[in-house]
């Protein structure tokens, strides 16, 4: 009989599997090295894949002999695995007991095979770690499991952002130290569009914004050849990363010569990009020495950056790789736009020198380790009217040298996996449009202030008001109130309603107001967070209505620490405070105390443990006499 076909293997999200992989590791490797782990054989999977995938074309289109002829693998951008190398050969030896030295080995053997990996991957890595093999075969069989499908998204970016949200923190990283949200990096991209040209991240991470980017040219049918990419990032098992990152997707760059700091060994001194994409380290401290990088010629015609935060060195970074026709869009936290001192001099040259063209406020919670909300700033070195051809189509740009657009988010975003924000795509496409019509000729029509969103600032508003770049204080907001009409007795005299199918009878409430507290309310969420639960709620909304409503008298009263109905008399002789604690009562529970009974039974809980600890001591000294090692005391 033939036998039953075997159930497909159940594919898990990637999230879930990099959660139970982690999982199977605690005790065995450190926290700060669980990603490292997971990322190599995640690769590994990737990369085999990727090979198994073309293999599989290669004969199908050309037959078997050609299946082990490399240049038919490297034409495609596809890593050629020797079969010590394939995840397959792996999976085979999961259980073995030099599965390490074979991990091991595999990658020693694809980074000598293809030179685009030189540096990328881990030397003797596995070896080292000592795991146990049955942790690290439980670890494969996890990652084993997932999808590596996925063409839409950063994956291994997506990988990297995961164990930084659960482990950054644990390892001391400092707030922006984190991979870029992808609707983030698209919105840069969206906005200085990277279609021909170099370009350049000089913290380049993970490599997320030189991915979607490419993603960006592709989508726009451009050609992704014109686009030469430099890079630079500072922690070594990063650099590492970026390069895999990179290499996978068939993406040349230039990450310098080694994992090197931007501002003391900056590895492309001479570069000038034609864009610039960054998420730097937010409020860097100490960033350089008292006397170091002085004369640096990154500073030349502004300040030189104060050693206490590198946001501005940053900046001038930026500003010195750009070329004639540069453009850079980078993120920073919200206080470089208000810094005062030397912050506040070097932000003034670079509005006098035209170079600032945007500052877009993003909405909080975009970030998976921090909720602080962050700022967009766009760099132009040509903000000069001219007419230029990008990716075929025509662009006449209007003269903006004495303008700045000013964007504010905060009212856009969709939520995302409960806690964060994302932008979505129609939030961008109105954020792009509005700065691209901004930009060009015929704006008067295309483009206009709006408040609450944004607003097109000139030099002198901007100097009027002391060279600060923050959003609101150029953007109109709306004062709600002044269009509220307070007068009180049209919503609570007494009346009688029907909402949704009930009759409800309100009583006049004119000259009252209910204060609650609900600070003792709530449940403990995710261990350092708390809910209001359902039956919290529903105890507020109860009182709440029955408070409103005819027959209060008997279905609401004052309780003590939780409401409490006010009247105007009593509103006004506490100076029209509405802080609900100078209303609702609470309770001194010292007064009730008898002192005397209490200390009491103190001390009679005291006699028993100081018993208790007088018979462990002597069983102790017993013990050690009985060993022939006796205390003398």
């Amino acid at each position: 009989m033939a036998r039953a076909a075997s159930a497909p293997k159940k594919e898990i999200s990637m999230e879930e599997a990099l959660w139970k992989s982690a999982d199977k590791l605690r005790g065995s490797v450190e926290p700060a090295e669980y990603k490292h782990v997971v990322l190599s054989l995640f690769f590994l999977k990737f990369a085999s894949d990727k090979f198994e995938a073309q293999r599989k074309a290669i004969s199908e289109k050309y037959g078997e002999k050609f299946v082990d002829n490399v240049a038919f693998y490297t034409k495609d951008n596809v890593f050629f695995l020797p079969e010590i190398s394939r995840w397959s050969f792996i999976m085979e030896n999961a259980k073995q007991d030099d599965i390490a030295l074979k991990i091991d080995t595999a990658l020693y053997t694809i980074e000598k095979a293809n030179p685009a990996l030189k540096g990328a991957l881990p030397d003797n890595y596995y070896s080292r770690l000592h795991i146990d093999t049955a942790k690290l075969a439980s670890l494969l069989d996890e990652i084993d499991k997932i999808n590596t499908g996925d063409k839409e998204n950063d994956i291994i970016g997506r990988v990297y952002e995961y164990f930084l949200s659960k482990f950054a923190l644990a390892e001391g990283k400092g707030k922006g130290e984190f991979y870029t949200p992808k609707c983030i990096v698209n919105l840069i991209a969206e906005m200085i569009e990277p279609y021909d040209g170099i370009l350049y991240d000089p913290c380049c991470g993970s490599g997320g914004m030189f991915v979607q980017s490419m993603k960006f040219v592709e989508a726009h049918h451009g050609n992704k050849k014109k686009v030469s990419i430099y890079g630079q990032e500072y922690t070594n098992t990063t650099y590492k990363l970026c390069k895999m990152n990179l290499a996978i997707r068939g993406i040349s760059a230039n990450l310098g010569e080694m994992a090197a700091n931007t501002f003391t060994n900056d590895q492309h001194k001479d570069l000038k990009a034609d864009y610039i994409m960054a998420n730097p380290p937010f409020n860097q401290k100490e960033w350089r020495g008292d006397n170091e990088l002085i004369d640096d010629p990154r500073w030349d015609g502004y300040e030189v950056p104060p050693t206490s935060n590198a946001n501005y060195g940053w900046i001038l970074n930026i500003v010195s790789k750009l070329s004639q026709n540069g453009v850079a869009g980078f993120l920073l936290a919200n206080g470089a736009l208000s810094d005062d001192g030397t912050e506040l001099k070097i932000r003034r040259q670079l509005i006098e020198n035209n170079l600032v063209e945007a500052i877009i406020i993003l909405p909080r919670n975009l970030f998976y380790t921090t909720d602080i909300s962050v700022t967009l700033w766009i760099l132009n070195k040509n903000k000069k009217a001219r007419v230029v051809e990008e990716n075929g189509e025509v662009k006449r740009f209007r003269n903006r040298e004495r303008e700045i657009l000013f964007m504010d988010l905060r009212q856009m975003g969709s939520p995302y996996e409960k806690k964060y924000i994302e932008l979505t795509e129609e939030d961008r496409a109105k954020v792009t449009g509005v700065y691209h019509a901004w930009q060009q000729e015929g704006y008067e029509e295309t483009y206009q202030n709006v408040p609450e969103f944004c607003y097109s600032a000139s030099f002198d508003e901007v100097a009027e008001k002391g060279f600060t770049l923050v959003p609101s204080r150029y953007i109109e907001f709306v004062n709600r109130d002044e269009n509220i009409d307070f007068d009180t007795n049209k919503n609570k005299k007494a009346r009688v309603v029907e909402e949704n199918g009930e009759v409800k009878r309100f009583r006049n409430r004119e000259r009252e107001i209910l204060f609650m507290d609900l600070r003792q309310m709530g449940s403990p969420y995710e261990k350092k967070y708390i809910e209001l639960t359902e039956e919290d709620r529903a105890k507020v909304t109860g009182v709440y209505h029955a408070w409103q409503q005819e027959g209060y008298e008997e279905t609401y009263q004052n309780v003590p620490e939780f409401c409490y109905s006010a009247s105007f008399d009593e509103v006004a002789e506490k100076g029209f405070t509405l802080v609900p604690s100078r209303y609702i009562e609470f309770v001194n529970r010292d007064e009730n105390i008898d002192f005397d009974t209490k200390m009491k039974t103190l001390q009679s809980e005291l006699r028993e443990l100081l018993v208790a600890e007088e018979k462990s001591k002597a069983d102790l000294l017993t013990v050690f006499k009985e060993l022939g090692y006796e205390i003398e005391l």
